[in-house]
């Protein structure tokens, strides 16, 4: 298969970028969109050119390096996938295809494909922790929680951090993100000595890093990869509230 990639070329964060047209041939139908990259990259350094930076790591669609915009969409058009999941069937043989970093105020570029996501591991070290002594293990019955609480903990437990919902939403929020995060722990009884102070500092660091508000686009749990729900959003917003009242008295 042949492929025309228009891929963001950036050298720095000071630097004024643009898209660069790139020919690859040869590509299997099987391969990823990250392999397809590895292959341009290839190409690049046996000419003398500069490859393409770009973000991976497990490839194998858990640890949500490879965050890309493919064609208007992070990670790509398909659902419930990450980038590096992405194969190269989806497409038709001689498309063109548009791949671009992830843009938010909070994700500046790094170099070319590559974001700063570390305003995520801001949000998640303000809170996003148990960090009371718990002992040993108990054993697994010894602490009784309902199995319709135990999914929608693990559910939003599937969270693998990689911004796609940022990227999504018309406004950079994140709040599918730190809705998760809280979720989880404010489902489980591990997570409810520091339920209140958790979901304030969180709240509170991610306004810091300049994510933008929700406005209930639904945008964020359409392009998440492990399709975390917004109802995640309503509980951090019963979260928020309760532990601002709390907070007053």
């Amino acid at each position: 298969m042949k492929f025309f990639l228009e891929v963001w070329r950036q050298k720095n964060a000071q630097s004024q970028g643009g898209l660069v047209r790139y020919e690859v041939v040869g590509i299997s139908p099987e391969m990823s969109i990250l392999e397809t990259l590895d292959v341009l990259n290839e190409q690049l350094l046996e000419k003398g050119e500069e490859p393409i930076a770009f973000d991976s790591d497990c490839r194998e669609g858990i640890c949500g390096m490879c965050s890309l915009v493919i064609n208007g969409y992070p990670h790509g058009p398909e659902k419930a996938s990450t980038s590096c999941e992405l194969r190269m069937r989806h497409f038709q043989d001689g498309q063109t295809i548009i791949i671009e970093p992830f843009r938010a105020k909070a994700f500046p570029i790094v170099r070319d494909l590559v974001v700063d996501r570390s305003a995520f591991d801001r949000v998640m070290a303000a809170g996003g922790f148990v960090s009371v002594n718990t002992g040993n293990a108990p054993d697994a019955n010894c602490v009784l929680v309902p199995k319709d609480v135990a999914d929608k903990a693990m559910d939003a437990a599937a969270c693998i951090g990689c911004g796609a919902c940022v990227a999504a939403c018309p406004n950079a929020a994140a709040m599918l993100f730190v809705a998760a995060k809280i979720s989880h722990l404010a489902l489980m009884p591990q997570g409810a000595p520091e339920r209140d102070a958790r979901v304030l500092n969180m709240r509170a660091q991610m306004d810091k890093e300049g994510f933008g508000h929700c406005a209930n686009e639904y945008a964020c749990e359409a392009a998440c990869p492990k399709e975390i729900k917004v109802s995640n959003i309503a509980r951090l917003n019963r979260e928020f509230l309760r532990a601002v009242v709390c907070s007053d008295k």
